[in-house]
């Protein structure tokens, strides 16, 4: 009798709730075809509400199910599974060929030497003084593979400790962003390179304007071996940075000097910088007050301002010259911003490299002012030709996010991030830990800057270094390479410029 009683109210439930979704359809429907601001909806009420689904579901099956491994952007599956086993430290040889098409326009070939090198015969890559001459206190900088500007903020707390431990543990530096230096940088014991954005975050007095104070006390930190002043970025060039409200927490406003839960919105441009004099003269000032370093960060996009400001600094002296110039590329894009921004707006670094070493070239000033490369560079490939081309270091924002776990769900800017990296909640953040995370940090560092001397001693160089345009070829439009030292022939020092090449 228990049991009939027991199917009775089971079929009674099963008609309330069939009768409810019912009830629910049929409000669905009603709305949906009143409604006027829906197209798809209104002539296809109740089913067309599915498109949203299927708009969701799309992104995650074209990665997992349907794409091929080198179809996705803005990285494919395989650049990112390259990076998940370098940094787990698994074994990272592949069977059976290459699927990336070698015949492709625009890709990077190498040209190995008959005669290549034992890895006994090649010697660890050197450490590179930077600001010797200029700066109180020079940076014997030890890698030449280092992690780009992401403020905490628009990172988690987790992902910054994250970063700084497994910097330390690489011997690698650690760039700021443009968010100000958090107690979660520090920690780790990491080099520090602090950027100054368009905020003056960190750095900025009760007007928003640069304080000297600020600098001093920043000066104080052992650890923090320079200043990058950035003008632009390749997510968002010509545009300030945009931390949404949301994410702007209590301890985030006190270390930005901000209010607590207002959208964070840096001008486009540094209200003091309005030429390249004004530019030597802030480069000057944050070196002269902190002892360090300093050099400044921009997307390239004309290259008449860059001349201009080399001529410049011959005509003030080589002591106002930047110590380093971080050219970031326009397909760059940790940060959030307008998708006009990242679809037009600036040259890639595969331009804007070769402009800026050989203009330095060219008014003899490349052993005088280092070059780093910085923009969607996160496999071994792209780091031996940025070297070819002429940087001095490479860092990588996207390539340590990845080492950090992330699946490229492409929600950096949504606080939802599932992997915990770019979200401010603690549910999410739970899942990432910071010491297991530092050590895969530490072995993608480790790892790349040894699979880029692999590719230099095949080629018969002795060091990453010692990479030249003679050393790689570019794939043409008839599916055919030419060398990249005829495509971008060095440029030799001018005449009326040779003394600054020789000092």
């Amino acid at each position: 009798m228990e049991v009939f009683d027991f199917l009775r109210w089971a079929v009674y439930l099963l008609i309330f709730l069939f009768g409810l979704g019912i009830m629910v359809v049929m409000y669905m429907y009603l709305v949906d075809v009143t409604q006027t601001r829906h197209a798809v909806r209104r002539n296809y009420p109740v089913i067309g509400r599915f498109r949203y689904l299927f708009e969701q579901l799309g992104e995650f099956f074209r990665q997992y199910f349907f794409a091929m491994d080198r179809e996705e952007m803005p990285f494919n599956r395989a650049e990112r599974s390259w990076v998940y086993r370098t940094a787990k430290n698994e074994d990272n040889t592949v069977a059976f060929g290459s699927t990336r098409r070698l015949n492709a326009i625009g890709e990077v070939l190498f040209m190995n030497s008959p005669f290549p090198l034992q890895a006994h015969e090649g010697s660890a890559v050197a450490p590179l003084e930077i600001g010797a001459g200029r700066a109180k206190l020079p940076y014997l900088a030890p890698s030449l593979f280092n992690i780009s500007g992401m403020s905490y903020g628009a990172i988690s707390r987790p992902a910054v400790l994250a970063l700084s431990r497994g910097a330390h543990e690489a011997g690698i530096w650690m760039n700021t962003g443009e968010g100000g230096l958090s107690p979660y940088h520090r920690e780790g014991g990491c080099d520090l390179v602090y950027q100054i954005g368009t905020a003056k975050y960190g750095v900025r007095d009760e007007q928003g304007d640069l304080s000297d104070d600020k600098l001093r006390e920043l000066a104080q930190y052992e650890t923090l071996r320079m200043f990058e002043i950035k003008l632009s970025q390749g997510a968002k060039p010509g545009k300030g940075g945009i931390l949404p409200g949301r994410k702007v927490t209590s301890e985030i406003a006190a270390i930005r000097g901000i209010s607590v839960g207002e959208d964070s919105r840096s001008p486009n441009a540094h209200l003091d910088i309005q030429s390249v004099e004004d530019l030597l003269k802030m480069i000057g000032r944050v070196r002269s007050i902190t002892g360090r370093p300093v050099g400044f960060k921009a997307v390239l996009g004309g290259h008449l301002w860059l001349r201009e400001l080399l001529e410049t600094i011959h005509r003030l002296g080589i002591d106002s010259a930047p110590d380093f110039i971080t050219i970031d590329s326009a397909d760059g894009g940790t940060g959030a911003a307008p998708q006009s921004l990242m679809d037009y707006v600036g040259l890639p670094l595969r331009e804007s490299l070769p402009i800026a070493v050989d203009l330095l070239n060219e008014y003899g000033l490349r052993q005088e002012i280092r070059i780093i490369a910085s923009g969607k560079l996160i496999t071994p490939g792209s780091i031996a030709w940025a070297l070819c081309m002429g940087a001095d270091f490479v860092s990588s924002a996207r390539g340590f996010m990845f080492a950090l776990g992330c699946i490229q769900a492409l929600q950096c800017n949504r606080d939802t991030c599932p992997t915990g990296i770019t979200t401010h909640n603690p549910r999410l953040q739970h899942g990432l830990v910071p010491n297991d995370k530092a050590r895969r940090v530490a072995h993608y560092a480790r790892n790349m800057v040894q699979e880029v001397q692999t590719i230099a001693h095949s080629c018969g160089a002795k060091e990453a270094r010692e990479l030249r345009r003679t050393h790689a070829r570019l794939v043409m439009q008839n599916s055919l390479s030419a060398p990249l030292d005829e495509l971008y022939p060095v440029v030799e020092t001018r005449p009326e410029y040779m003394s600054a090449a020789s000092g």
